[in-house]
């Protein structure tokens, strides 16, 4: 599973740093979170491509973060696509959006799912879900974790040999978890054969935030946090007062859910030296890396 950083600066863009959004490859799929504008642009420089399936995650409705949803409708419909396109997002989404397709006046070529959430598992497929919760920002924000299901636990072809399995579709059920009958009575259980089942992954993404408790719950044990740092802590009052974060203040968070990495995002364009940022993480929670744009950044499987 790949994480590549689209856009990493707040509010205004900058000579180097797009609008935020970050996209997750996984297994053929794209999850987008948050839209800014140049969005399109950074996918093709990031070579995503937009023939795939596609599921858009909203965390908030100001303009930095929904204002490339419009490029992406007309250039997803201009290249033929024909696989269902889903957003979720806050209340206003749809109404965002409706206005979008009637002012512009294009035809989608493919279904537009849009879903105006609540907290809670907002979207449940085979093999992973996504959580959302509410942030506290000035107007509502929506954080997200996508979380995948446990993986079976490793099979072990000499224990299935030594029990004298044979080799084709019963491996397979003892891997999934199936009891089988071998012959007329002999029963083997995947306890003989497997072991525990193994953790799936875990990323976490805060939008715009000041700190909460729904955020640290909701990161609890996640592979990846990334956090939105709009103000150096120089700025911490300035950053209370618009309802954002600070490189302290995500460090803090990062540590006590006990995270594995800490990626820094939405960073303010009146900020040129990301080595400030960088430094007041570390001093709290040294696995951090403030995140430029098309930064990539792969999780693999915990041991």
């Amino acid at each position: 599973m790949r994480v590549i950083f689209l856009g990493t600066s707040g509010s205004t863009p900058t000579a180097t740093r797009n609008l935020p959004a970050i996209v997750i490859k996984r297994k053929g799929e794209l999850i987008l979170l948050d839209c800014g504008e140049g969005t399109q642009q950074r996918m093709i420089q990031a070579k995503v491509g937009f023939r795939r399936n596609i599921k858009i995650f909203i965390t908030h409705m100001h303009g930095d973060h929904v204002l490339g949803i419009p490029g992406i409708l007309q250039t997803m419909s201009l290249f033929d696509f024909k696989s269902p396109l889903q957003i979720f997002g806050p209340p206003g989404l749809k109404r965002f959006i409706d206005v979008i397709m009637e002012t512009l006046k294009f035809k989608l070529t493919f279904p537009l799912l849009i879903r105006e959430i609540d907290e809670g598992i907002i979207c449940k497929e085979k093999e992973y879900h996504i959580h959302a919760v509410w942030a506290e920002h000035s107007v509502p924000n929506l954080a997200y974790a996508l979380i995948e299901q446990d993986r079976p636990g490793k099979f072990s072809p000499e224990k299935a040999l030594f029990l004298e399995v044979p080799k084709g579709p019963l491996w397979s059920k003892l891997q999934q978890g199936e009891i089988i009958t071998i012959g007329n009575s002999r029963v083997v259980t995947p306890n003989h054969i497997v072991g525990p089942s193994r953790r799936g992954r875990k990323i976490v993404y805060s939008g715009d935030t000041r700190p909460c408790e729904n955020i640290l719950n909701l990161a609890k044990g996640a592979d990846l946090l990334i956090y939105e740092a709009t103000f150096s802590d120089e700025y911490k009052e300035t950053a209370n007062e618009n309802m954002h974060s600070t490189p302290s203040q995500g460090a803090k968070i990062a540590k006590e859910a006990v995270v594995k990495k800490l990626i820094l995002i939405h960073i303010s364009p009146r900020f040129d030296d990301m080595d400030i940022f960088l430094k007041e993480a570390k001093k709290i929670f040294p696995a951090t890396e403030v995140a430029k744009d098309l930064l990539e950044f792969e999780i693999h499987y915990p041991k």
